[in-house]
């Protein structure tokens, strides 16, 4: 089983976490061909239509020789059992929308890396109660930097990643990480509609490295201030 602290820190060093969920399996495939590609060494795939086990397990397989250094989590679980179906298909790292602590109970008997949504302090309390490194701030759109910014202090050294809305933009990711994240997630601004219904894989492949190239530089240059 994966190390749960090198799985944060390639998640920390990359600066960003894709994540998508398409109901093609070639498509799929081709997406993470295409992240990894661009560098990306750890995906979140999301449990959000009724081919995501299939896919995942697929994926997994196909990448274990072709991608052996990348981790793939699975997103959107929301039960125990899904948890444990999706362990048993291989995930390196559970993402939940929200703080199940059956679903963190079954992440810490596998030995995996779970990070909760949150959008309020008490559900951050909540996920800290269980041993959450990681804490998805969700939705972000709605939730902005200045969420960040006020409850930093509440929380001063848990790591947080927000997901939902964020941009491919220089300013964005900076508001982001200056407000105290550590990474950003990266959805439907990166891998589009546009991307998925018309494989246009080289517009995906050039935003990844744009992405990237933002996130990191953003984030040493906060480091260093």
């Amino acid at each position: 089983m994966n190390d749960k602290k090198v799985i944060l820190q390639s998640i920390l060093g990359q600066g960003i976490l894709p994540l998508f969920y398409w109901e093609s399996p070639s498509v799929c495939l081709a997406v993470m061909r295409t992240l990894y590609k661009a560098g990306v060494r750890a995906v979140e795939y999301t449990n959000r239509g009724v081919a995501a086990l299939d896919n995942f397990s697929m994926l997994k397989k196909v990448l274990a020789t072709e991608a052996p250094d990348l981790y793939l989590g699975i997103g959107t679980v929301k039960s125990a059992d899904e948890a444990r179906a999706f362990i048993a298909a291989g995930a390196d790292f559970i993402v939940s929308p929200i703080v199940n602590p059956e679903v963190a109970e079954v992440a810490s008997e596998a030995g995996l890396l779970w990070v909760p949504g949150c959008m309020t302090p008490s559900e951050i309390y909540m996920a800290q109660r269980h041993k959450a490194a990681l804490i998805k701030i969700f939705p972000a759109n709605i939730l902005g930097p200045e969420f960040v910014s006020s409850i930093r202090d509440l929380f001063q050294d848990q790591l947080f990643i927000p997901t939902g809305g964020v941009e491919i933009d220089e300013n964005n990711i900076r508001a982001w990480v200056k407000a105290g994240v550590c990474a950003v997630g990266l959805g439907s601004k990166l891998i589009s509609k546009d991307v998925l219904k018309n494989e246009n894989y080289d517009l995906l492949y050039e935003n990844t490295l744009k992405a990237l190239k933002i996130a990191r530089e953003v984030i040493k240059e906060n480091n260093k201030g």
